[in-house]
C-alpha cells in the first residue's frame, strides 16, 4: 500500500479559530477521558506494588508475570465486547458501565488474600481498561470538531500516561512515608476515587451526535452539534452525517462478516497494523517493568521507585508536546518520527548493557551505567509519548466508518492488548535468557520492521470530517481514484 494524501472540504472553523461552544467540547474531553487516567494508574502501579506483595501473596516469577499481564490480557477482551455494544448501546452507556467496572477491580485488587483472588480482579480490571481504551477516543472523535479532534482525542494519551505518573508517585510516597510492605493495597484501591468521578461526570454527558443519527434520533443529533460546533458548521455537518448514515442503513446492520468486504478487510488490517506497532516497540515492559530493570542495573529499591518518577514526568511533558504538535505537523510525520526514533534508543539501550561492565573493580555498583540506561529509557518515552502513542489512538479513532466503527476499534485494540499481554509475559523471560541487552536488540530488530510498515502504509488524515475520511478510504482500497 502506497501513501496518499488527500484534499476533501475542510470544516468552516479554520484551526485557529474558538467559539462560545468550545469549552463545552473541552469538559466532555476531560470528564471522558477520566477513563485513561484509570487506564493509565492501574497499568502503572502494579510496577511498583510488585516489589511489596510478593511476600504476602507468595509471588514467582511466573505468577507475577501472570499479575502483571492478566489485566492486558482482561483488557483485549473488553475491547472487543465494548467495541461491539458501543455500537448497540451507545458510546455514553458504555463509559459509565466501565466507571463501574473500574471501581470493582480496584476494591477487588486492593482487598485479595491471595494470588489467585489478585489475578482475577487485574482481569476484571483489565475489561474495564480494554473497554476504555476502545470507547473513549471514539466518543471523543465522534464528538469533537474536525478542527480540534486531533487535540481533543490525543487528551487520552495525556490521562494515561498522567495517570501512570501519579501510580509512580504514589508508590514512591507510600514507601517512603508509611513502607510499601505494608500499604501496597491502598496503592491499588485509591483508583477507586476517579472511578466515581467517571461515573458521576459521564451522567450528565450527551452521547454522540454520530450515534443518535445512528439511532434515527437526528433532532438530537443536531441538539449535540449546536452545543460543539459553530453555528456555519452545524448545517453541512448534519447533512454530511444524515448522508452517510442513510448509506450505511442501506447496506444494514453492523455484522463481523461485513470485514469480508475487500474494502473493509484492508482498512480493518490497517487498523490492526496501527495498534500493533505501539506495543511493538516494547513500551511498556519499560513502564510495567521500570524498577526491575533499573534494579537490575543496580539502582536501589528506593532509588528504583524515585527514578521511575522521571519517567512518568517526561512522558506527561511530551504528551503536552504531542498535542500541540499534532495540528501542526500532521498524524503520518508525528508516527514516522515516534518509530524511528524509539528503534534508535532501543538500539542504543541494548549497546548501553552491553558494552559497559556492571559493576568497577573494586566491587562497587557502575552508577554511570545505571543513569546511562535511565536516560535511555526517559529519551525513549520521549518519542514514543511525544509522537508514536498519541497518534495511535487518534489514527485508530478515525479511519474506520461510522457503521463500523465499534466493531473495528474493539478488534484493533485486542489485537493492541494481545500484542501488549504477549511482550509483557515475554519480558521477564528474555531477560533470563538474553539479559538486558538482548532484549532491547531484539525489540529494536522489531521497531525497524514498524518502521518499514509507517513508511509504506500509514495514511494522512489532519483537518478531514470522519465522513470525508471514510469516503477517501472506501475510493482508495476499493482501487477507485480517491476524489481530489
Amino acid at each position: 500500500m502506497e501513501h496518499e494524501q488527500f484534499i476533501t472540504k475542510n470544516s468552516a472553523s479554520g484551526p485557529n479559530s474558538k467559539t462560545k461552544t468550545e469549552p463545552f467540547v473541552k469538559v466532555i474531553a476531560i470528564i471522558s477521558t477520566l477513563g485513561g487516567l484509570l487506564f493509565g494508574y492501574d497499568t502503572g502501579v502494579i510496577s511498583g506494588a510488585l516489589l511489596f506483595m510478593g511476600k504476602e501473596l507468595h509471588l514467582t516469577p511466573f505468577t507475577t508475570g501472570l499479575v502483571t499481564s492478566s489485566l492486558l490480557f482482561g483488557a483485549a477482551f473488553g475491547a472487543l465486547a465494548a467495541g461491539h455494544l458501543a455500537d448497540s448501546a451507545g458510546r455514553k452507556k458504555i463509559i459509565i458501565l466501565l466507571a463501574i467496572i473500574f471501581a470493582v477491580g480496584a476494591i477487588g485488587t486492593a482487598l485479595a488474600p491471595d494470588v489467585n483472588w489478585m489475578i482475577f480482579f487485574r482481569l476484571v480490571l483489565g475489561l474495564a481498561v480494554g473497554g476504555a481504551a476502545a470507547t473513549v477516543p471514539v466518543y471523543i472523535a465522534e464528538i469533537a470538531p474536525a478542527n480540534r479532534r486531533g487535540q481533543l482525542v490525543t487528551m487520552q494519551e495525556l490521562m494515561i500516561v498522567s495517570g501512570q505518573m501519579l501510580a509512580y508517585i504514589t508508590n514512591a510516597t507510600f514507601h517512603e512515608i508509611w513502607g510499601g510492605d505494608n500499604t501496597w493495597r491502598w496503592m491499588l484501591a485509591i483508583a477507586t476515587i476517579p472511578a466515581v468521578l467517571l461515573w458521576v461526570g459521564m451522567m450528565f454527558m450527551p452521547d454522540t451526535p454520530r450515534w443518535y443519527a445512528m439511532k434515527g434520533r437526528f433532532a438530537e443529533a443536531r441538539r449535540v452539534l449546536e452545543r460543539t460546533r459553530a453555528k456555519e458548521d452545524v448545517e453541512w455537518e448534519m447533512t454530511e452525517i444524515e448522508e452517510t448514515i442513510e448509506v450505511n442503513r442501506a447496506q444494514g446492520k453492523a455484522k463481523l462478516r461485513d470485514l469480508a468486504e475487500p474494502w473493509l478487510k484492508k482498512l480493518f488490517i490497517l487498523g490492526i497494523g496501527i495498534a500493533a506497532i505501539q506495543q511493538l516497540t516494547g513500551v511498556n515492559t519499560i513502564m510495567y517493568y521500570a524498577p526491575t530493570v533499573l534494579k537490575t542495573v543496580g539502582l536501589s529499591t528506593d532509588a528504583a521507585l524515585f527514578a521511575t518518577i522521571a519517567n512518568g514526568v517526561i512522558s506527561v511533558l511530551m504528551t503536552f508536546v504531542g498535542i500541540w504538535m499534532v495540528g501542526r505537523v500532521g498524524r503520518r510525520p508525528l508516527v514516522l518520527i515516534g518509530q524511528m526514533g524509539c528503534t534508535v534508543c532501543l538500539f542504543l539501550i541494548g549497546l548501553i548493557c552491553y558494552l559497559m561492565p556492571e559493576f568497577h573493580a573494586n566491587g562497587d555498583v557502575n552508577l554511570l551505567r545505571c543513569y546511562m540506561v535511565l536516560g535511555g529509557m526517559l529519551v525513549f518515552l520521549s518519542f514514543q509519548q511525544g509522537a508514536l502513542s498519541p497518534v495511535t489512538w487518534l489514527l485508530l479513532s478515525e479511519i474506520f466508518p461510522t457503521r463500523m466503527r465499534g466493531i473495528c476499534m474493539g478488534g484493533a485494540v485486542f489485537a493492541l492488548w494481545i500484542a501488549n499481554f504477549i511482550i509483557s509475559m515475554a519480558f521477564p523471560l528474555l531477560l533470563t535468557y538474553f539479559g538486558l541487552s538482548g532484549a532491547f536488540f531484539i525489540f529494536g530488530i522489531i521497531g525497524i520492521g514498524g518502521a518499514i510498515f509507517v513508511i509504506r502504509c500509514i495514511p494522512e488524515t489532519r483537518g478531514r470530517s470522519l465522513e470525508q475520511i471514510e469516503h477517501y478510504f472506501h475510493a482508495k482500497y476499493s482501487n477507485n481514484k480517491p476524489k481530489e
